[in-house]
């Protein structure tokens, strides 16, 4: 953000003279108005945010898609709102405001149309703006197993080695894991709040929430002092799909609030992914869910960053150990395909077994004991103890 408009994004907090009226009726509305109201959104859209703050300040003339019981509603929290103060309490906490239009708004949350929220609340110094540009969000259950929260750590510890910003959610579980790892690589991550960014929630994450202020970011819609709600955290999760370009669920039942993240992912035309879990798991259910619909299967950094990452950032090819038997040459590979798993067998047997002729059956036999897979017995052949145990076809295994 500039200097002119809020007294430097790095020192934290701005005079509301410096917002302008557009800012400063933000602010207010930020008190007013609920998270991800797309009737009010379509107020600040056709009317601007002064219009609106005027006509609730002076309880009319009413604005339409509401009732009239609804705007007494909005009227009597516009008479209670002091976005003055808000501004003195954030700044005091080293909290700034962005919004819409300003150099540090994230551009990419102006896809969620009237749904946009009206300001963000920022805590930290790193630009909004720029962090967001190269982000991916990784979310998940709170109630997390061990293998939810390592896969969330590691996955998150290897995007960050990478250069991408971890968002999440600042919640026990997935979230918290994701966090740590960031952290712990020495990488840059952002928590999405569903209150007040100057008091942390969950209490137990106090001291998270504090390091990521201190080495990231902490963004919330909603002003200094305000509580978390079920519906606040619903659309917080709409934030974190719309912030980042792609978002990540590790473990996540039917009814798990990632999976609300991961749809909102989907809307957007995000990328949405999901890491496997054991058939068994209740906690996997909703993500395997999700990966039977239109999310990609994903286990590791590497695979998320081929996904999300510019062309040509390509996660190494998967494959098993090469074998010995891997280096044959397809027809020697016909041959020892050919020979008994158990006893010998004849020149003539292993030729009509690998549909080649006889003195091409000889050479082959040759070159394979050279490598240790055969040996001859009188006028038969058999296979070594080395190609029974490390090389055998896989009809004589379970």
């Amino acid at each position: 953000m500039t200097g002119d408009a809020t007294g430097g994004a790095a020192g934290g907090g701005e005079p509301s003279g410096r917002l302008g009226e557009d800012g400063l009726a933000r602010v207010f509305l930020a008190r007013v108005v609920e998270p991800g109201d797309e009737v009010a959104g379509r107020w600040v859209r056709e009317c601007g945010a002064v219009e609106v703050v005027r006509r609730l300040r002076d309880g009319g003339p009413m604005l339409t898609g509401v009732t009239r019981t609804r705007w007494a509603g909005l009227c009597a929290r516009a008479a209670r709102a002091e976005p003055e103060r808000d501004l003195d309490v954030a700044r005091a906490a080293g909290v700034r405001f962005v919004w819409p239009g300003e150099p540090e708004w994230p551009t990419q949350l102006d896809d969620l149309g009237d749904a946009r929220p009206t300001g963000l609340w920022v805590r930290g110094r790193p630009s909004l703006r720029m962090w967001a540009l190269r982000s991916v969000a990784v979310v998940g259950a709170r109630a997390c197993t061990e293998y939810g929260a390592h896969m969330a750590a590691t996955l998150s510890a290897g995007l960050a080695e990478r250069g991408w910003v971890v968002v999440s959610g600042g919640a026990y579980g997935v979230d918290g894991a994701a966090h740590r790892g960031a952290l712990g690589a020495g990488g840059a991550t952002v928590a999405v709040l569903a209150c007040g960014v100057d008091r942390p929630y969950p209490r137990g994450h106090t001291q998270l929430i504090t390091r990521i202020a201190e080495q990231g970011l902490v963004v919330g819609e909603l002003p200094p002092g305000e509580h978390p709600t079920p519906s606040r955290f619903v659309m917080r999760n709409r934030v974190i799909a719309a912030l980042t370009r792609g978002t990540v669920v590790v473990e996540a039942a039917y009814r798990s609030g990632s999976l609300v993240t991961a749809r909102a992912a989907q809307r957007l035309g995000r990328f949405t992914m999901g890491v496997p879990g054991p058939a068994t798991s209740g906690l996997s259910a909703g993500v395997h869910e999700l990966l039977r619909e239109d999310a990609m299967l994903v286990t590791d950094a590497a695979e998320v960053a081929e996904l999300v990452g510019d062309m040509g950032d390509l996660a190494p090819d998967r494959r098993g150990p090469v074998l010995p038997r891997d280096l044959l040459e397809a027809a020697a590979e016909r041959v020892l395909a050919a020979l008994p798993a158990r006893g010998t067998a004849t020149v003539d047997d292993i030729a009509r077994g690998a549909s080649t002729a006889k003195d091409d059956a000889v050479a082959r036999l040759y070159e394979l004991r050279s490598l240790g897979y055969v040996e001859r017995h009188g006028d038969g052949w058999k296979l070594t103890r080395q190609a029974m145990i490390s090389v055998r076809p896989g009809r004589d295994r379970c």
